[in-house]
């Protein structure tokens, strides 16, 4: 059995919780999402907590979902309620960044011509100085997010580490080729 399948999920207050069939859905202050989780893992909705179940002796297919069933309800409580950001940084001589709306950026990153980004629905974008920072109610859109932003110019590993990497992010600088004396 799973431990992280085991383990309860704590409602915060102020979100609100539907379980129809197998779609679960949350609303709280930052928003509303919903998904459609696998049968064979039973959601229970107990006062302030919801806990996932599987039957004894169950297949070893069903016992591999039963974590990630608690993981992604406890990914869409924490995200109506605090919501996800993601932090990208942009590195390099003349590199920089402009909104261009709410979900719309336009990146002027070393190429002939400006990179335009559009963010998917429910994922908004805002640029501060050279920090790009990706919000939003789904991890998994917010983190995909910030993968697409980051693969239109990736660090350097050669010369100076120039480009998009996510906020926080070691880039090592490796030895280039040595002249001979």
């Amino acid at each position: 059995m799973s431990r992280i399948g085991k383990q309860p999920v704590i409602v915060p207050k102020g979100v609100e919780i539907n379980i129809t069939g197998t779609v679960f859905s949350a609303k709280g202050p930052k928003g509303r999402i919903s998904r459609d989780l696998p049968g064979e893992v039973k959601i229970n909705h107990e006062e302030d907590k919801i806990v996932c179940s599987i039957p004894e002796n169950s297949p070893k297919t069903v016992r591999a979902k039963f974590g990630l069933v608690r993981a992604l309800v406890n990914n869409m409580v924490i995200g109506v309620h605090t919501g996800y950001t993601k932090g990208l940084e942009i590195v390099g001589v003349g590199y920089k960044a402009q909104n261009q709306g709410d979900s719309k950026i336009q990146f002027n990153v070393g190429y002939s011509h400006p990179v335009i980004y559009e963010a998917p629905a429910f994922v908004t974008l805002k640029v501060e100085g050279n920090k790009v920072y990706v919000n939003g109610v789904d991890k998994e859109a917010v983190g995909q997010t910030a993968s697409e932003i980051r693969k239109i110019r990736p660090p350097k590993h050669y010369k100076d580490g120039a480009g998009i990497r996510y906020l926080g992010e070691n880039v090592r600088i490796k030895v280039g080729k040595k002249l001979a004396a």
